[in-house]
């Protein structure tokens, strides 16, 4: 069995757009040979909206959101459902104890459900993270 580790939408899109690629990004795409990602259920919403917003705002045509989408459903990255329950008990919870807003309090979540390291890049969710005794993945290991 692979590795896990949680992937969020911040390193995701940095593989959608040139400009905000960086070696960090790339090195967890490239984990994605030997690990598995899980992502929580809120995902395909973030980065569909993401890509969304980026057509509106005409940084990618339709077409480009099509086929990135095609390559991320090409990656093991699995989507683990959340039940309103617990977004309402837990995850509502870790956001307002940790300053998160709830999609970010879903990924760190999921990381410490599953014991698994975090990739973000997004700063409130590296020190919550620390925070909480979640590992940060590509810190100390690869």
């Amino acid at each position: 069995m692979a590795s896990l580790l949680v992937l969020d939408t911040s390193i995701v899109m940095a593989w959608c757009f040139q400009d905000e690629a960086d070696a960090y990004a790339d090195s967890v795409l490239n984990a994605l040979e030997t690990h598995e990602a899980m992502v929580p259920g809120v995902w395909p919403l973030e980065v569909g909206n993401v890509l969304c917003v980026a057509e509106r705002k005409q940084r990618l045509g339709q077409a480009d959101s099509v086929r990135f989408i095609a390559l991320l459903q090409a990656l093991p990255i699995r989507v683990e459902p959340d039940t309103a329950e617990h977004i309402f008990k837990e995850v509502l919870s870790l956001a307002r104890e940790q300053g998160l807003s709830t999609y970010d309090a879903a990924y760190l979540d999921l990381a410490m459900r599953l014991g698994a390291p975090l990739a973000t890049r997004d700063a409130a969710l590296l020190r919550a993270a620390t925070s909480c005794g979640v590992e940060i993945f590509g810190r100390g290991q690869r």
